[in-house]
């Protein structure tokens, strides 16, 4: 097994243990548990307390500058991955595009999609945009320091492995796992790859408070 292997085998040995905590809390916390069940059974897992993000800022798909700690007024789904990505990825953002049109006009007016890339070597705003309008126009992307994304995706139990970008065609190691943010700003838990969206999509208007 290699340096790089071994890497990311510990990263994703501890986004499980994160994860796999953070279920039996939530399971073992007080209150009536069947919605906590079902939101369990559709891949979503909340945070006992809410995790403020960093204060970074990035840029988005339209060469704005976007502070992260300001994703509010909507809830946000953050999923960090990269235009070149050659399978999960575009696999993602489609289940994503079919998921927003299967949730009620109300909440898809509450929800937001963000890429945060992985690859900023290569994701400057203009690849994203061009990128993100095969699946969303909507979908916002962000980029920006290797250093910025990588607190970022720490700080949100998202780990990745920065590439060797001196290599042809080169991948990245990155986590099929989404982030939900909430209206305010913080962090509220995680959606499991992979997507199961009859599901996320019969718990997500609860989850959003939209009837």
């Amino acid at each position: 097994m290699t340096r790089t292997q071994k890497t990311l085998f510990v990263l994703v040995a501890a986004v499980a243990l994160v994860l796999g905590l953070t279920v039996n809390k939530v399971l073992n916390s007080k209150g009536d548990g069947t919605d906590k069940v079902a939101l369990l059974d559709a891949g979503i897992v909340l945070l006992p307390q809410s995790r403020s993000l960093p204060d970074l800022s990035l840029t988005n798909q339209d060469g704005q500058a976007q502070a992260v700690d300001q994703l509010k007024g909507q809830w946000s789904l953050l999923f960090f991955g990269y235009t070149f990505c050659p399978d999960i990825c575009p696999a993602t953002l489609a289940q994503l595009r079919q998921l927003k049109g299967m949730l009620p006009a109300e909440t898809q007016a509450q929800l937001r999609v963000v890429l945060v890339t992985v690859d900023p070597q290569r994701d400057n705003p203009e690849q994203l945009k061009k990128y993100l309008g095969f699946f969303d126009p909507a979908f916002m992307g962000l980029t920006g320091a290797q250093e910025d994304l990588q607190k970022l995706a720490g700080a949100v139990s998202i780990p990745y492995i920065p590439a060797d970008t001196s290599k042809e065609n080169y991948t990245v190691d990155h986590s099929g796992n989404l982030v939900i943010i909430g209206p305010d700003g913080t962090q509220r838990g995680f959606i499991r790859a992979p997507l199961n969206n009859d599901k996320l999509a019969a718990q997500l208007p609860g989850l959003l408070g939209v009837k």
